[in-house]
């Protein structure tokens, strides 16, 4: 009997390759998706994304959604909180695991196996350690489709908010940016992918700046005729 896993989703590509790579190798049964949703705005967090859409992807994961609303500006107390109060009720499921798509940034993995320490519910981090050029690399070959939903205006250029991550924008980015943006530089929204049964059509809306980020209100499109 395979163990019960939830999976830290943001609706970004790190967790939908890491979502890929479990199911291939088979060792749980990724039972639903946790997902941080700031309230006050009705997307989520960090991404900026839409509810719908997150509705939308998961539905197309085959995963239940767990949302874990927090408010803006939200304190770490009550982030804390609201989070353990979703990893408690998921362990009375039976779930054993929660599946991070994390890359090498080490305080962030010590600050969630501190937290997770003594719950009973194990951290796995599947794509630990990778290159990130490769990595990068092999998700759009592998034929995700992502758009950059959210940028940090420190880091990149606001010309790449709303763009799809290819080979080209890979090719662009300055020499100080991680190919994955696992340094904050920018995060994203999956529309397609092997972790996906059905492409989510989007469309590109408005760009808003704000708190130093930039966003792109990604939209549902209208989906292509067979």
């Amino acid at each position: 009997m395979r163990a019960k896993a939830l999976i830290a989703w943001s609706s970004g590509k790190d967790s939908a390759w890491a979502l890929h790579e479990m199911r291939r190798n088979g060792n749980y049964e990724i039972v639903g998706a946790l997902t941080t949703v700031t309230e006050t705005f009705g997307r989520v967090s960090m991404h900026g994304v839409r509810e719908d859409l997150l509705a939308a992807q998961l539905d197309a994961a085959g995963l239940a959604p767990i949302r874990v609303p927090i408010p803006y500006p939200c304190p770490n107390e009550v982030y804390e909180a609201r989070m353990a109060s979703a990893l408690a009720d998921a362990k009375a499921s039976g779930v054993t695991h929660v599946i991070f798509g994390d890359l090498f940034l080490a305080d962030v993995r010590r600050y969630r196996e501190e937290k997770l320490a003594g719950t009973g519910i194990a951290p796995v981090f599947p794509l630990w350690g990778r290159p990130t050029d490769t990595l990068a690399r092999a998700m759009i070959d592998g034929g995700v489709d992502t758009y950059l939903a959210c940028i940090d205006l420190s880091q990149l250029p606001i010309s790449f908010a709303g763009r799809q991550l290819d080979h080209a924008l890979l090719a662009e980015l300055p020499a100080s940016a991680d190919p994955c943006g696992e340094k904050g530089e920018f995060h994203t929204f999956v529309a397609a992918g092997p972790m996906l049964k059905r492409r989510i059509p989007i469309a590109i809306g408005e760009l808003v700046e704000r708190d130093g980020f930039a966003y792109v209100d990604l939209t549902m499109g209208v989906a292509n005729a067979a």
